[in-house]
């Protein structure tokens, strides 16, 4: 059993890269498919894919980080990832404290009534909620 399923995702993801891999499998969920779109459509991940298991529960998701630079060279685009709102502290902001991160090089993962979206988009929108993690 774990405690924190999306902390477990977002360290697969920060081990992959400093290991250099192309790509990490995990158990997937729905909140884990839809962290893994919004980093996808703001160019942090090159894509990702939900396969099935032998039943139907046992979905995993396989996600491709994106590298930047040639062979020898190469670097994550993705250069942090950090967990905010855990279980036993969680994280939550009104429309108005929603942080910038990095002056706006980065972004916020936020979990609002209108579904998992970044900052910006909260800001937008003019909601507020719980902020899942800042990458940048």
């Amino acid at each position: 059993m774990m405690s924190d399923p999306i902390a477990d995702m977002l360290t697969r993801i920060r081990n992959a890269m400093m290991a250099g891999h192309a790509s990490v499998v995990m158990p997937s969920s729905n909140i884990k498919v839809e962290i893994a779109r919004i980093l996808k459509e703001e160019g942090f991940l090159e894509s990702y894919e939900v396969l099935e298991g032998d039943k139907p529960t046992h979905r995993t998701l396989k996600v491709k980080i994106k590298y930047a630079g040639e062979r020898r060279s190469r670097r994550p685009v993705m250069t942090g990832i950090v967990r905010v709102s855990r279980p036993g502290r969680r994280v939550y902001t009104r429309r108005s404290d929603i942080p910038w991160v990095l002056s706006g090089m980065g972004i916020a993962i936020m979990s609002t009534p209108k579904g998992v979206m970044t900052g910006q988009r909260a800001r937008q929108l003019g909601v507020g909620g719980e902020i899942l993690c800042k990458v940048w």
